[in-house]
Protein backbone atom coordinates (compact mmCIF):
# COMPACT_ATOMS: atom_id res chain seq x y z
CA UNK A 1 0.00 0.00 0.00
CA UNK A 2 1.48 3.40 -0.91
CA UNK A 3 2.42 5.72 1.91
CA UNK A 4 0.10 8.70 2.22
CA UNK A 5 0.30 11.98 4.06
CA UNK A 6 -2.11 10.50 6.62
CA UNK A 7 0.59 8.07 7.78
CA UNK A 8 2.60 10.98 9.20
CA UNK A 9 2.62 10.63 13.02
CA UNK A 10 1.99 14.38 13.33
CA UNK A 11 -1.46 14.26 11.74
CA UNK A 12 -4.33 15.43 13.88
CA UNK A 13 -6.00 12.05 14.22
CA UNK A 14 -2.84 10.45 15.62
CA UNK A 15 -2.17 13.42 17.90
CA UNK A 16 -5.74 13.35 19.23
CA UNK A 17 -5.58 9.60 19.79
CA UNK A 18 -2.26 9.87 21.63
CA UNK A 19 -3.52 12.73 23.78
CA UNK A 20 -6.66 10.79 24.69
CA UNK A 21 -4.60 7.74 25.64
CA UNK A 22 -2.38 9.87 27.90
CA UNK A 23 -5.47 11.37 29.54
CA UNK A 24 -6.93 7.90 30.07
CA UNK A 25 -3.68 6.62 31.56
CA UNK A 26 -3.32 9.60 33.92
CA UNK A 27 -6.97 9.22 35.00
CA UNK A 28 -6.48 5.52 35.65
CA UNK A 29 -3.34 6.17 37.72
CA UNK A 30 -5.13 8.85 39.77
CA UNK A 31 -8.08 6.53 40.36
CA UNK A 32 -5.76 3.78 41.61
CA UNK A 33 -4.09 6.28 43.97
CA UNK A 34 -7.47 7.35 45.35
CA UNK A 35 -8.44 3.75 45.91
CA UNK A 36 -5.23 2.83 47.72
CA UNK A 37 -4.79 6.01 49.79
CA UNK A 38 -8.41 6.90 50.57
CA UNK A 39 -10.24 3.57 50.08
CA UNK A 40 -12.67 5.25 47.72
CA UNK A 41 -13.06 5.05 43.96
CA UNK A 42 -13.37 8.05 41.71
CA UNK A 43 -17.09 7.41 40.98
CA UNK A 44 -17.74 7.14 44.73
CA UNK A 45 -15.92 10.42 45.33
CA UNK A 46 -17.83 12.16 42.55
CA UNK A 47 -21.14 10.94 44.02
CA UNK A 48 -20.15 12.22 47.48
CA UNK A 49 -19.21 15.65 46.09
CA UNK A 50 -22.50 15.83 44.18
CA UNK A 51 -24.51 14.99 47.31
CA UNK A 52 -22.64 17.62 49.31
CA UNK A 53 -23.32 20.24 46.65
CA UNK A 54 -26.99 19.44 45.94
CA UNK A 55 -28.20 17.72 49.10
CA UNK A 56 -30.28 14.56 49.55
CA UNK A 57 -31.76 13.12 46.37
CA UNK A 58 -33.16 9.97 44.88
CA UNK A 59 -30.87 7.41 43.33
CA UNK A 60 -32.23 8.31 39.91
CA UNK A 61 -31.48 12.03 40.38
CA UNK A 62 -28.00 11.24 41.61
CA UNK A 63 -27.40 8.92 38.66
CA UNK A 64 -28.44 11.65 36.23
CA UNK A 65 -26.31 14.22 38.04
CA UNK A 66 -23.12 12.18 37.87
CA UNK A 67 -23.89 10.75 34.42
CA UNK A 68 -24.05 7.09 35.43
CA UNK A 69 -26.80 4.54 34.98
CA UNK A 70 -29.01 3.84 37.98
CA UNK A 71 -27.87 0.21 37.97
CA UNK A 72 -24.21 1.28 38.17
CA UNK A 73 -24.98 3.74 40.94
CA UNK A 74 -26.75 1.16 43.12
CA UNK A 75 -23.44 -0.62 43.73
CA UNK A 76 -21.63 2.66 44.35
CA UNK A 77 -24.22 3.75 46.92
CA UNK A 78 -24.16 0.29 48.55
CA UNK A 79 -20.40 0.58 49.08
CA UNK A 80 -20.63 4.17 50.33
CA UNK A 81 -23.37 3.13 52.74
CA UNK A 82 -21.31 0.22 54.06
CA UNK A 83 -18.51 2.73 54.80
CA UNK A 84 -20.97 4.97 56.65
CA UNK A 85 -20.49 7.86 54.21
CA UNK A 86 -24.11 7.95 52.99
CA UNK A 87 -27.40 6.52 54.14
CA UNK A 88 -30.73 5.78 52.54
CA UNK A 89 -33.75 7.50 54.06
CA UNK A 90 -37.43 7.09 53.24
CA UNK A 91 -39.26 10.19 52.08
CA UNK A 92 -41.49 11.94 54.61
CA UNK A 93 -44.29 12.69 52.14
CA UNK A 94 -44.06 9.50 50.13
CA UNK A 95 -42.57 6.55 52.00
CA UNK A 96 -41.96 4.77 48.68
CA UNK A 97 -39.30 7.32 47.77
CA UNK A 98 -35.80 6.68 49.04
CA UNK A 99 -33.28 9.50 49.31
CA UNK A 100 -29.50 9.19 49.39
CA UNK A 101 -28.16 11.40 52.19
CA UNK A 102 -24.58 12.36 52.96
CA UNK A 103 -23.75 11.49 56.59
CA UNK A 104 -21.63 13.48 59.03
CA UNK A 105 -18.87 10.95 58.43
CA UNK A 106 -19.25 11.58 54.68
CA UNK A 107 -18.92 15.35 55.19
CA UNK A 108 -15.84 14.84 57.35
CA UNK A 109 -14.35 12.51 54.75
CA UNK A 110 -14.86 15.10 51.99
CA UNK A 111 -12.97 17.73 53.99
CA UNK A 112 -9.79 15.64 53.78
CA UNK A 113 -10.43 13.93 50.44
CA UNK A 114 -8.67 15.15 47.30
CA UNK A 115 -10.40 16.38 44.19
CA UNK A 116 -11.71 13.69 41.84
CA UNK A 117 -9.49 15.47 39.30
CA UNK A 118 -5.80 14.83 39.37
CA UNK A 119 -4.37 17.55 41.65
CA UNK A 120 -2.04 18.97 39.00
CA UNK A 121 -4.96 19.33 36.60
CA UNK A 122 -7.23 20.86 39.25
CA UNK A 123 -4.55 23.45 40.14
CA UNK A 124 -3.76 24.19 36.50
CA UNK A 125 -7.42 24.66 35.59
CA UNK A 126 -7.80 27.13 38.42
CA UNK A 127 -4.97 29.22 37.04
CA UNK A 128 -6.31 29.69 33.50
CA UNK A 129 -9.08 32.07 32.44
CA UNK A 130 -12.66 30.82 32.63
CA UNK A 131 -13.22 31.28 28.89
CA UNK A 132 -10.27 28.97 28.20
CA UNK A 133 -11.68 26.39 30.64
CA UNK A 134 -15.04 26.64 28.85
CA UNK A 135 -13.34 26.14 25.47
CA UNK A 136 -11.61 23.00 26.76
CA UNK A 137 -14.86 21.60 28.14
CA UNK A 138 -16.65 22.32 24.86
CA UNK A 139 -13.88 20.67 22.82
CA UNK A 140 -13.99 17.55 24.97
CA UNK A 141 -17.80 17.44 24.80
CA UNK A 142 -17.52 17.76 21.01
CA UNK A 143 -15.18 14.75 20.95
CA UNK A 144 -17.79 12.78 22.90
CA UNK A 145 -20.42 13.80 20.35
CA UNK A 146 -18.17 12.88 17.42
CA UNK A 147 -17.56 9.46 18.95
CA UNK A 148 -21.33 9.08 19.44
CA UNK A 149 -20.50 8.27 23.05
CA UNK A 150 -23.08 10.52 24.71
CA UNK A 151 -25.06 7.57 26.09
CA UNK A 152 -22.06 5.80 27.61
CA UNK A 153 -21.80 5.87 31.40
CA UNK A 154 -19.42 8.59 32.43
CA UNK A 155 -17.86 6.51 35.17
CA UNK A 156 -14.74 8.45 36.01
CA UNK A 157 -12.72 5.25 36.28
CA UNK A 158 -11.05 4.22 33.07
CA UNK A 159 -9.48 0.84 32.72
CA UNK A 160 -6.48 0.64 30.45
CA UNK A 161 -5.13 -2.50 28.95
CA UNK A 162 -5.59 -4.67 25.93
CA UNK A 163 -8.81 -4.43 24.00
CA UNK A 164 -10.64 -7.73 23.86
CA UNK A 165 -12.21 -8.42 20.49
CA UNK A 166 -14.91 -11.04 19.93
CA UNK A 167 -13.82 -14.09 17.99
Amino acid sequence: MPKSDNADPNTYDVRIFQALRRVMRATDMHSRRLSSEYQVTTPQLVALHYLREYGPMTLRSLAEGVHLSSSTLVGIVDRLESKGLVQRERGHRDRRQVFIVLTGKGNTFLKKAPSPLQSKLAEALGSIPEDEQAAMAEALERIVDLMEAGDIDAAPVLHGGAIQTPE
